[in-house]
């Protein structure tokens, strides 16, 4: 069973962003798999790296949408995205200088973050994008 299983609960109605959201859970479920079966450091860091570096990519690929088509909460929404990337900032560089590792305690974060962040935030530019978007 997936540390995070998909629901179509997630769905915004904004294509683009949907699928970049399944891909997040699914790195999200790899790095929970790589760090379970005890997979060296290597393979652990090259997932949190990749899922670090595309959570970033989602967030600029949000932000152009929601710029774009002058989504009256962006600023509230990019500030999110700052505080996240701060937050996962100061875990890796902990993380460098081994003072804490991967755990299913920062699994659980990531995990409820990005639900709470999609199910919350995100679900509110659903019908603004997709009115403007003409969809």
């Amino acid at each position: 069973m997936p540390f995070m299983e998909w629901s179509d609960k997630l769905l915004t109605g904004v294509r683009e962003a949907d699928d970049q959201h399944k891909k997040l859970v699914s790195l999200m479920n790899e790095l929970y798999d790589a760090m379970k079966q005890g997979k060296g450091k290597e393979v652990v860091d090259k997932t949190l790296d990749e899922l670090v570096s595309y959570a970033s990519y989602h967030f600029n690929t949000e932000e152009a949408l929601m710029s774009k088509y002058g989504f009256p909460e962006l600023a509230n929404h990019k500030r999110e995205h700052e505080a996240f990337k701060a937050k996962i900032k100061e875990f890796m560089d902990k993380k460098a200088k081994g003072e804490v590792t991967l755990s299913v305690e920062i699994m659980t974060f990531l995990k409820d973050w990005l639900v709470k962040h999609i199910m919350g935030t995100d679900k509110k530019y659903g019908p603004f994008l997709q009115e403007k978007m003409g969809k």
